[in-house]
């Protein structure tokens, strides 16, 4: 795993009275406010190269897996990555809002999972992002979140741009002080942002974020807890799983966990038979 973190502190200026120049932290301070400033009128701002450039690199979609893929039940494999500890700490104001307390772990969970099949990703960058990716919810308006973030066409919602900024700003706040650099912290940022409202992904480690966040759904505690966001019954819901998310996965792994996960929650949950 590559480790991100530095401790390193900023080079003094080498030439006294020489004009700064902006640092990289208010560069991408300004580039966080203005994708903020693009979406919060409803709209993505889409780097068509970069998805395009993503696309061609992996041109057999779902992307077939690398290494192993783990379909057990995810309460075989909790998340044993305990350099997010530090992590996990920093943010625990934030998991108290629109269940992320549990939705969190068990996302950390599956990118784990996703990583072990594909190692050729970023792990450290896969898992930090995952963690830290709806820590937003607890910045917004709380009244407005299942209102608005979870009806109609709920994925052009604004409050759903607005979790997604206000997640960047919490990885700025925290991910400095825990020694992580501005490249990696500009990293996980650039995924945070639009992990919801943008269609496309733009590396195999936005890929497997995206994935993560979506593979908690089929596990039992996803379909209990989203299912009330989006005020279904259990056998709807699952059935919306099947028809609209599990098309979206990226990856094969996701698939073919999403597919195993679904076929236990829908025996457990008897959704053949109370519908």
């Amino acid at each position: 795993m590559t480790d991100h973190r530095t401790l390193a502190s900023p080079e003094a200026s080498a030439t006294a009275g020489a004009e700064p120049s902006p640092s990289p932290a208010v560069d991408q301070a300004a580039a966080d406010q203005t994708a903020a400033d693009q979406t919060t009128a409803g709209q993505t701002t889409i780097d068509q190269a970069r998805a395009d450039a993503f696309a061609a690199e992996y041109p057999i979609r779902p992307i077939p897996a690398a290494g192993p893929v783990d379909t057990r039940s995810i309460c075989e494999t909790p998340s044993t990555a305990e350099f997010l500890d530090r992590v996990w700490r920093a943010v625990v104001a934030e998991t108290r809002t629109r269940g992320n307390d549990i939705h969190l772990p068990i996302s950390v969970a599956y990118a784990e999972r996703l990583c072990a099949a594909y190692p050729e990703a970023d792990r450290e960058l896969v898992l930090v992002a995952t963690l830290l990716h709806d820590t937003g919810w607890a910045h917004v308006d709380e009244s407005r979140i299942l209102s608005e973030g979870f009806t109609g066409d709920w994925r052009k919602a604004a409050i759903r741009y607005e979790h997604e900024h206000q997640g960047c700003l919490v990885a700025r706040r925290v991910l400095p002080g825990l020694g992580y650099s501005e490249e990696f912290i500009g990293r996980v940022t650039e995924i945070i942002e639009g992990h919801d409202t943008r269609h496309v992904a733009y590396s195999l480690e936005d890929a497997l974020m995206r994935d993560a966040d979506r593979s908690w759904r089929f596990d039992r505690a996803g379909i209990a807890l989203a299912s009330s966001w989006f005020t279904m019954d259990p056998a709807t819901y699952a059935d919306r799983l099947a028809t609209e998310i599990v098309p979206e996965l990226i990856t094969d792994a996701a698939v073919q966990m999403a597919t195993a996960d679904l076929a236990r929650s829908n025996a457990l949950l008897k959704t053949g038979v109370l519908r």
